[in-house]
């Protein structure tokens, strides 16, 4: 009966040894694949933010033109208001030379 009960025993902790190393290797699966998954997500994560600043540029580089464009045009209306305020003033001088000889 001794002989029976010890290798009862035994086989029963063999069974427990291997469901548990069972059960650990599934929970070292399960972290592995959870840690990879995180990974994952944060390359994409690092790769939208890499994407977004690049649209942020090429938006600001956009923006930066059209506000140099923009200056560059007011510029030139504001030159071209410059000599007919000097072509109106030469011609009032001149109307007024003209009316003095």
């Amino acid at each position: 009966m001794k002989t029976t009960t010890l290798l009862f025993i035994t086989i029963a902790s063999a069974a427990t040894l291997t469901s548990c190393n069972e059960k650990k290797t599934a929970i070292d699966a399960n972290k592995t694949a959870t840690k990879d998954a995180i990974d994952d997500r944060k390359e994409a994560v690092k790769d939208a933010a890499a994407a977004a600043t690049d649209r942020a540029d090429a938006n600001a580089d956009i923006t930066k033109a059209n506000i140099e464009a923009s200056s560059e045009a007011t510029q030139a209306q504001l030159d071209a208001n410059k000599e007919k305020a000097d072509a109106a003033a030469a011609a009032e001088k001149a109307r007024v030379d003209a009316l003095n000889k």
